[in-house]
Order: C-alpha cells, then structure tokens, then sequence
C-alpha cells in the first residue's frame, strides 16, 4: 500500500565519479486548505503546507491549538477532498475566529510567519498547573525510541516527528509531517480525538523547539516539552511564562532544562 507522504523521483545518484541512474524517495509536500462551516457560513481559514495524510487529524488540531474551538465535541464532521480539510461545527457553535486572525500561507516551516499583526501570535493560555514529574531516565531513552518509529524518515530522511510520552516512557501518536508544526497538530488532532488528558504527558519532538510549538502546547495543556534541538529565545520566554518544563539538546545520557527543573526527577 502506498504511502501518500511518500513520492519519488528519478535522479542520477553521483559517487566520486561514477553517476548511476536511479530512483529516490521524497517527503511529499502539498498545500492543504481548511475550510470552517459553522452557523450557515463556510470560511477558509488558512493554506499550510504539509506532508499529505492525517488530514483531519491536521485540521482539527490547528483549530484547537488555535482557540478557535476548545471541545472536540464542537466538531460535526470532517470532509476531506483534493487538498481541502471541511471543518462542519454543531449547530449553534461559535469558534473564536479573533483568536487566530491569519491573512497568509503558511510554509512548511513556519506557521506564524504570515500573521498580521504581531499581538495576533499570541493564543490565549493559561498558566500550566500539571504536578508531572518525569524521571532523567525516562528522558534519556526517549530519542532512540522515537527514531526507530519514524517510518517516513527512514525512506526520505526529510520529516520531523512529534510524539506524547506518559512518566514510563511510553510514546502515544507518533506523528511525521514536513512541517514541525503541522506534525504537532496532527498529534494533538488524533489525541484530543481520543479523549486523552494533556495533563498527564509531555511532548516530545525531533528537532528545534520553536514559539509556536511551545504555544499549540500550551492550548492544549502540556505541561513538559523535550525537544531533540535547541530551543529559541523566545520558546524559553513563553516557557517560563506558562510554567511549561522545556528540555533542549535531548541526547543520549544528556539534556540541558531551560525551565521546570522541578518537574524532573534527578
């Protein structure tokens, strides 16, 4: 069965001197358009480019890292057709579309880039009271088992990874996609699909750990990020704001805690 994040191309593969023809494997990347339908109006809410598949899972986690709606449960249906992700909301519903004033497309990289007006980045969080502890040694395992999870990244070594873990080091809804935002939403789309309590894990990701990663994790109450990367300046700012654990340069056997040391059993 084909893997609708997967596409190829024929290429001539160089080593020293010798060029071989040959076949090679790409993360694929395909703009998506979600559209919300809600009190007899229908309104495209933005473009985001990503690695097809897991569409709904996509569409329904933006709009909750969004605050455009907070209940799984708000949602009627979700239709998905040629590169369109339909958002129908229960009658009477009404998503809080000033939450997220986007007039943008957004890449692959980046999900706030296009915002139009700098205030408008901001989603509204409350403080994390979760009383998580996480053991070090929990942590330290956590990258290997994510790598031997991502099967994409294995046949085109081009797609983050996002994944919850619980206090064993369990992973829950391992998700890839192009853009490291969008594989956070579709993992927080297929959990919160799932009923499951945010509270109770963290969030572990492959690569950098950006603003608006920290943000969608945040809306959704995670109260622990560990990321394979650096975080940036201002990961580390909201992170202390929202009282989020951040872990950086999660490594075998090391990690450096940015904030929330007491959420770490040492």
């Amino acid at each position: 069965m084909s893997n609708p994040a997967i596409s190829y191309a024929h290429i001539t593969r160089v080593t020293d001197t010798l060029a071989t023809a040959t076949q090679d494997a790409l993360a694929a990347e395909e703009p998506l358009e979600i559209r919300l339908v809600h009190n007899n109006q229908q309104e495209s809410i933005t473009v985001t480019m990503r690695s097809p598949g897991q569409d709904a899972e996509l569409a329904a986690g933006f709009l909750f890292t969004e605050g455009i709606i907070t209940r799984y449960d708000a949602i009627q249906s979700i239709v998905y057709n040629d590169n369109i992700a339909t958002v129908t909301l229960q009658a009477g519903i009404r998503p809080s579309l000033q939450a997220a004033q986007r007039n943008f497309l957004a890449n692959s990289s980046c999900g706030v880039c296009g915002k139009t007006e700098l205030d408008a980045i901001y989603a509204p969080v409350n403080k994390n009271t979760s009383d998580i502890k996480i053991p070090a040694g929990i942590l330290h395992d956590l990258p290997a088992k994510l790598r031997m999870q991502q099967a994409v990244f294995d046949n085109t070594g081009g797609l983050h990874a996002a994944a919850l873990f619980n206090t064993g080091g369990k992973l829950f809804h391992l998700r890839e996609d192009i853009g490291r935002h969008n594989a956070v939403d579709k993992l927080i789309g297929a959990a919160w699909q799932q009923g499951l309590s945010f509270g109770e894990f963290g969030l572990l990701l492959s690569g950098r750990a950006g603003f608006e990663l920290i943000q969608k994790a945040a809306v959704a109450g995670i109260p622990l990020i560990a990321a394979v990367g650096a975080p940036s300046s201002m990961a580390v700012k909201v992170a202390k704001e929202w009282d989020i654990a951040l872990i950086g340069f999660l490594r075998e056997g090391r990690f450096n805690i940015y904030h929330g040391e007491e959420r770490i059993e040492l």
